[in-house]
């Protein structure tokens, strides 16, 4: 029977020909959803006929470039694991960094004794509205997406998180009346909105094929459609002091605060970055 240590080394190779950025890592989480394992054994381990076969068939995935998360079906966003699925926008490490400033600012209004609320725009997997929610526990969040299938999966992470405080919903952020019900009361509002231009085809085969374009593509030449309705939403649900932060991409910085200058409602207009160095949202506060 083949050796684990060898069939990693193996994998690792494979995968690093195949242009897959992270393969030692992605070797070792394929290595250990074929065992049935949360984290690789150490030492010499042989590897029965079943399980090698499973481990080269979730290989072969990887090394076409399905997505990791598709492959195992789900995705660690900082401490909610979420399922994942093809037709869903898989949530990325650099909206932690957007993620925290949303929920820095809740922290700090509960810590208070105030009930934070909190809206997220464009959600997704419901990464964010999860990550405020398990988080900061007396938040009450709600979180919409135009997008039915993503809906649908953000009820069923909501509901495996045991989140209570989340309501989820179909609304599309270029409504006017979508939340209506919340204009003038929302505490911090957050969104990862759709940013990319329409002529910019995303490298990675990862995001270009599996991705849905509606989650991708902002609109407009400059990408930048969907993040004005955002804007335009913020400054109707937050209330006066409220706190807006919006993911967009390294290159948006400036346009983005000039669509919230534009606006006459928002101080404070600043970029963040991320952690590595890029700038990665805008952050400002309702006057």
């Amino acid at each position: 029977m083949p050796h684990l240590r060898s069939l990693l080394a193996d994998a690792s190779q494979r995968l690093a020909d195949a242009g897959v950025p992270s393969p030692d890592h992605d070797a070792r989480e394929l290595a250990a959803f074929a065992l049935d394992v949360d984290r690789i054994p150490v030492g010499e381990v042989e590897v029965g006929p079943d399980q090698a076969r499973r481990f080269e068939a979730l290989l072969a995935r990887r090394e076409a470039r399905e997505p990791l998360q598709h492959i195992l079906g789900s995705s660690v966003f900082r401490y909610v694991t979420l399922q994942v699925r093809a037709g869903v926008f898989v949530p990325r490490p650099e909206t932690e960094v957007v993620a925290q400033v949303a929920i820095d600012e809740a922290e700090a209004m509960a810590a208070t004794g105030r009930r934070p609320l909190v809206v997220d725009l464009c959600c997704g997997t419901g990464a964010i509205a999860l990550s405020v929610a398990t988080e900061v526990p007396t938040a009450v969040v709600h979180a919409v997406d135009t997008s039915l299938d993503a809906v649908q999966l953000a009820t069923i992470n909501a509901d495996a998180s045991h989140a209570a405080n989340v309501t989820v919903g179909h609304g599309d952020v270029t409504d006017p009346g979508v939340l209506a019900h919340l204009d003038g009361s929302v505490d911090v509002l957050v969104s990862n909105p759709p940013y990319i231009p329409a002529g910019a085809i995303p490298i990675d085969p990862e995001v270009r094929d599996y991705d849905p374009p509606s989650a991708l593509f902002g609109g407009g030449e400059d990408g930048l459609d969907v993040p004005r309705a955002v804007v335009a939403a913020a400054v109707r649900l937050l209330r006066p002091g409220g706190l807006f932060v919006m993911e967009h991409a390294d290159v948006q910085g400036a346009p983005t605060r000039e669509l919230a200058l534009r606006t006459g409602e928002f101080e404070s207009i600043e970029t963040r970055a991320d952690l590595t160095g890029r700038d990665r949202m805008l952050v400002a506060r309702r006057r």
